[in-house]
């Protein structure tokens, strides 16, 4: 399958006519391109692409591989589309990508129910809080939470994410509830390192806030765990402390400062006239569980609209 890709990026090179061009269209960086190419001219034991500081050219080589190529990838697709519409059971192994909380508490669980419908099918989920190169990694698709930058990844949106600033009840009682944004220079405010700083939309519009707090940390788990501790403040995904605030275990605060609109819960999967499958039916399962109202919010919105009639 690596093969495939190599020559899936050449031809993206070959049409755009850069190693960056290609990049952008495909989610990768040029240096990753350029490596990718130098590997299939090694194997082919060939030059395909003449390059200069200011553009590139193909070979004779280069030409005559490029127009067999092109009909070897249609080929594929075209394949991949009769494999797809002969088959309501979806083939292989499906390669995922999630965050680390939102796959153990949101995907994980449901995976069962999925190979129970689809038992032709293998998964391979991969959790990270890094950004993967979905294409570049071989990933067939990858759960995606924030605002994302354009590339040319294809976007579906799953849910929304509602975050909102929480705290336990007993770092309020010792520390005081918050009643005003500036407030929140004498509280400890929590957040990871990819997290910091806070991006609020309020009455006024967007606002940012800092992180103060004496722990400095890259993991939003720990962030959760200091939160419900008593440390101080965080700013949390309703889909990751939902039972917590159901319970009262933490408390919404200033409700009228959520997390950016523009977040929300996605999958993404690389650009593709026919799309496999095993990708199709394991996004519309997540689609079909999540949804515009997802179960995580249920009964949040009464708890939500009691923290802001009392602010």
């Amino acid at each position: 399958m690596q093969d495939i890709q190599d020559l899936a990026i050449f031809a993206k090179v070959v049409a755009t006519g850069s190693m960056s061009a290609a990049g952008r269209a495909l989610g990768l960086t040029p240096a990753v391109v350029s490596k990718r190419i130098r590997r299939l001219e090694e194997r082919l034991g060939t030059l395909l692409l003449q390059r200069t500081t200011r553009q590139i050219a193909l070979t004779e080589a280069g030409q005559g591989f490029h127009e067999r190529i092109v009909q070897v990838l249609a080929s594929i697709e075209e394949a991949e589309a009769y494999v797809s519409r002969r088959s309501a059971m979806a083939q292989g192994t499906l390669k995922i990508s999630a965050p680390t909380t939102f796959g153990r508490l949101h995907v994980a669980p449901v995976l069962g129910a999925f190979l129970e419908k689809n038992r032709g099918l293998k998964l391979n989920l991969v959790l990270s809080d890094e950004f993967v190169d979905v294409v570049g990694d071989g990933f067939d698709l990858a759960i995606r939470i924030g605002a994302l930058a354009d590339s040319s990844l294809v976007v579906r949106r799953l849910a929304p994410n509602h975050r909102f600033l929480c705290a336990s009840p007993a770092y309020l009682a010792r520390n005081g509830v918050p009643q005003r944004l500036s407030d929140l220079e004498t509280h400890v405010c929590l957040a990871a390192a990819h997290q910091d700083p806070w991006r609020l939309e309020g009455p006024d519009g967007e606002v940012a806030v800092h992180a103060n707090a004496a722990v400095q940390t890259n993991s939003s788990e720990v962030v959760r765990e200091l939160c419900l501790s008593g440390v101080g403040i965080a700013l949390r995904s309703t889909w990751d402390v939902g039972p917590e605030l159901s319970a009262g275990k933490l408390q919404v605060v200033l409700p009228r400062y959520r997390g950016s609109r523009h977040v929300a819960v996605h999958a993404v999967y690389p650009s593709r006239r026919f799309l496999p499958a095993k990708v199709r039916l394991f996004i519309d399962y997540l689609a079909g569980l999540y949804g515009p109202k997802p179960y995580w919010d249920e009964g949040l919105e009464a708890l939500t609209g009691r923290a802001e009639a009392a602010e």
